[in-house]
């Protein structure tokens, strides 16, 4: 069976959520580190503690969709089946990856 890695790409602050009708809640989020991908899967975390994965249904900056959003930079984000967020929580976004077995 082959074997899976995950890889951080990057970490997020939701600085402010907004509820918009019809879409469900938006976080409006800053980049605290490395680069953040739309195909990237998610980690909410709260006070330390995972509080949900899962993946990403849009990633916005200003109203365009982005495929990526560079640090210190500014986003909106919202989540697939989701919407329990505050402002202060962290999000950690990785990828999958799979690795090659040697013989």
């Amino acid at each position: 069976a082959p074997k899976f890695k995950e890889e951080i790409s990057g970490n997020a602050e939701i600085r402010e959520t907004f509820k918009i009708s019809k879409v469900g809640t938006i976080a409006g989020c800053m980049v605290t580190s490395g680069k953040i991908f739309r195909n990237s899967s998610i980690r909410i975390i709260r006070e330390g503690v995972v509080v949900s994965s899962g993946v990403l249904s849009s990633l916005k900056r200003f109203k365009d969709d982005v495929k990526e959003v560079k640090e210190n930079y500014e986003c909106g984000i919202s989540f697939k089946d989701y919407s329990d967020i505050l402002a202060k929580d962290e999000i950690e976004f990785y990828i999958t990856k799979q690795i090659q077995k040697e013989l």
